[in-house]
């Protein structure tokens, strides 16, 4: 988060699909449906459902949530709700046990609050210059998120005023008690108004729990989540620490070393879906999406070519594969984490089915660790850790590949022909060594030396054209496709791998329209840049 207060208002409109006219019903206005929308969330979590109502009627809340199960939005969207932005004093306060989860928190609150005009969220850590803290808040801000230390700290400054309070969230209370903050969080609610409305969220609600909720809530409903016990054993369980940005490459990567067969790619949100597909196919990839927005008979058709092997690669969000029922997955990828541990567990249940062996993989980054932990308890599994693979691997393992498939193709027979030319190469004088050798160095370039982006071979039926434009000019692979595609009318997916250098790129083209590409796209424009094409 770069700013230490969080500005909002509004940012244009987000249209509401039948999937997030269920938020509505919740009883939440339309700006917060439409911010639900703009995230591309397709239905509230379990946690969700029960806890918003209950605190848009007034009352307190105790939520027996984990991590992950969608909380924060649980109480982030009836507090975003409620606080009047007319009144610049700090009317909802957030303590959270670390900087990390007040950080997450508040860019949460940030983002359902983005229709709300007028409405400031101003997170308060250590770590952080508290100047800058103290410049936000002076400014006014209605919700504060903080850790108990500095939230302290700010008090006996006097730079936080807690008179104005009327909502105060315990999030992770059971966290916070473990880590000693148990008098800092008395303390602290002990200095807001005794007419608040409290909401307490933990993971486990122990005798100690019980005794803070009773001390400092009034006559609250329990709401919680109930997971059901469900395991995936014969499926291998493995993650990758990846930087948000790096999710397409090692995904490449791992595709490209597979032996083939169906794979699904699950993502939180519907916006996700369609960049990951749109990605994919700029890369070479047979993938489609699946989402909430699509219509029914779309749907079925995506469904029919998943389940004919037309397209091996399935791109959805959870709400939507819930229809799916396809027996030969081999590999579930967790691009996106789920939002709730049970989402896991149903995620990489899609392969290992009827006895097969199955593989889960799960990109993970920095702060989503503590995500991680928590479904490693709830599955009561461990999830390995491995590194992403290398374009050296790629290049082993295709070689590898490679010579296996010479050894099958050996094996069958039927190479007279073939075998009357490398005659003739070696009445030439070349020897039978160096013309195998030579073949399996053109197999190896052909794999790995076409590319930096996901180690594809080249597409067949394509070959490649370059453009006098790259990353320094601002273009990416959806731009060179949408101009490719636009101008000469051919459908996108038939163009093949999309690679985008520092200052020139190249695409794969129909081989047979390769002419008609380079003369119709030479001196067009992308990003405002008149580019060149060559073969």
């Amino acid at each position: 988060m770069n700013d230490t207060a969080l500005g909002l208002g509004d940012e244009g409109t987000a249209p509401v699909s039948g999937m997030t006219e269920r938020f509505a019903a919740l009883g939440v206005s339309d700006a917060i449906v439409r911010a639900v929308a703009a995230l591309g969330f397709e239905e509230p979590t379990p946690i969700q459902q029960q806890a918003v109502p209950a605190v848009l009627s007034g009352r307190d809340v105790i939520g027996q949530a984990q991590t992950g199960t969608g909380k924060t939005a649980a109480f982030g969207m009836p507090l975003v709700e409620m606080v009047n932005p007319a009144d610049r004093n700090v009317q909802a306060l957030i303590i959270c046990p670390t900087r990390e989860l007040a950080v997450q928190v508040a860019e949460e609150l940030f983002r359902l609050a983005r229709y709300r005009r007028g409405l400031t969220v101003v997170p308060i850590y250590g770590g952080q210059p508290i100047e800058r803290q103290i410049t936000a808040l002076r400014k006014g801000a209605q919700m504060v998120i903080g850790t108990p230390g500095r939230v302290l700290d700010h008090i006996r400054r006097g730079t936080l005023s807690l008179g104005s309070v009327r909502f105060a969230v315990l999030d992770e209370a059971d966290e916070m008690l473990d880590m000693g903050f148990r008098d800092d969080i008395t303390e602290i609610l002990d200095r807001t108004p005794a007419t608040r409305q409290t909401l307490l969220f933990s993971a486990t609600l122990s005798p100690e729990i019980r005794e803070l909720a009773q001390r400092y809530l009034r006559d609250p409903v329990e709401v919680r989540t109930v997971h059901r016990e469900l395991t995936v054993p014969q499926v291998e369980q493995v993650y990758f620490e990846v930087r948000e940005n790096e999710k397409l490459e090692a995904l490449s990567r791992l595709l490209d070393l597979s032996e083939g067969g169906r794979a699904l790619v699950f993502c939180n949100t519907k916006r996700n879906v369609d960049e990951v597909v749109s990605q994919l196919r700029a890369r070479g990839y047979s993938a489609e999406g699946l989402h909430g927005d699509m219509k029914q008979n779309q749907r079925d058709r995506v469904m029919a070519r998943f389940r004919q092997g037309v397209i091996d690669l399935l791109v959805a969000t959870d709400v939507a594969a819930r229809g799916i029922d396809v027996e030969e997955i081999t590999t579930v990828f967790n691009f996106d984490l789920p939002q709730d541990e049970e989402y896991y567990v149903h995620r990489i249940g899609r392969t290992g089915r009827a006895g097969r062996s199955g593989r889960a993989f799960t990109f993970v980054t920095g702060r989503e660790h503590w995500k991680l932990r928590d479904i490693m308890k709830y599955t009561q599994t461990r999830i390995v850790q491995r590194q992403v693979p290398s374009l050296a691997d790629v290049e082993e393992v295709r070689t590898h590949m490679f010579e296996d498939q010479l050894r099958r193709t050996i094996a069958s027979g039927g190479l007279e022909r073939q075998i009357a030319r490398i005659e003739r190469l070696m009445l030439e004088g070349y020897t039978s060594l160096e013309i195998a050798a030579a073949l399996l160095r053109l197999q190896s370039d052909e794999v790995t030396g076409q590319t930096e982006i996901g180690g594809r071979p080249r597409t067949p039926g394509t070959i490649r054209v370059h453009i006098n434009a790259g990353r320094n000019q601002g273009v990416r692979p959806r731009d060179i496709l949408g101009a490719f595609a636009g101008e000469t009318g051919i459908a996108g997916e038939l163009f093949g791998l999309i690679e985008v250098d520092a200052d020139r790129s190249s695409i794969e083209v129909p081989e047979e329209e390769v002419d008609r590409v380079v003369k119709v796209m030479s001196r067009r424009r992308i990003k405002g840049r008149t580019i060149e094409v060559s073969r």
